[in-house]
Formats: structure tokens, sequence, C-alpha cells
């Protein structure tokens, strides 16, 4: 976890950052990370799951990982994940919302974002944040 909050009211810089990334597998993999030293905090802004798989729905997971290490797409080293959604139907050719700026989820030093695929290949995942020095 961080060492201290980051103070959210007198930052230095806010960079918006979006990335995509589709499992190859079905194991759990690092979507994005927070490693311990950065000094940063992320804000987590949206998150979707897109069924690119055109026949089969497929199931996914997305978790809050509290060791942030990893990059992305490597397994998580450790931790405990704590469920954002678990084991969701996500229809052939649809897209689920996993989270909005409804339901912001900051990422603190040494978390990650980890996604589970129920088919290899068959979820892209997009995820949009801030990222925020003070």
């Amino acid at each position: 976890m961080a060492t201290s909050p980051v103070n959210i009211v007198n930052v230095t810089a806010i960079t918006g950052n979006t990335t995509y990334y589709t499992p190859t597998g079905t194991a759990a993999v690092v979507l994005l990370n927070n490693t311990a030293a950065s000094t940063l905090l992320f804000k987590v802004n949206q998150i979707v799951a897109a069924n690119v798989n055109g026949t089969s729905a497929v199931d996914t997971t997305v978790s809050v990982y509290s060791n942030g290490a990893v990059a992305q797409g490597g397994s998580p080293s450790g931790g405990v994940a704590y469920p954002i959604v678990s084991t969701v139907s996500v229809p052939a050719d649809a897209s689920l919302i996993v989270t909005d700026k409804t339901t912001a989820i900051y990422l603190m030093e040494g978390q990650s974002i980890v996604v589970t695929s129920g088919t290899a290949s068959g979820i892209t995942y997009s995820i949009s944040y801030e990222s925020i020095q003070s």
C-alpha cells in the first residue's frame, strides 16, 4: 500500500491515460499496475470489457490486487484479490461497463487491476485513468 496518501488538492500533475489489452489466455493477468515506489495515485475512471468472440458469451472477472509490481499482461505476483465484477457473462459482440466515473476507483501504490477472461482472446479490455502526482 502507499506509504502516505497522495494529496489530491495540491497536485503537481494530472495526466490522462487510456490503455487496451486482450489477454491471450484464461489465467489472471495485470491490466494496470501502480508499482510500490511510483509516488503516484491512479484514478480509474472507466473499465470496459468488450466481447470480441463474435459467437459466444465470455465470462470476465476484474479485481483490484494488493500487489502491483507486475507489468501489463503478467501474472499477479501475490497479494489479495478484491473483485469488482466476478464471473460476469458478456454476450457475444457486447460490452460490459465494469466501472465508470460514477464509481471511480483510486489505485494506490502497490496495487493493480487484474482481469480474467473465460475464453482466450475473447475479451478486449480498455481502461481510462488519471495519473496523479503530488
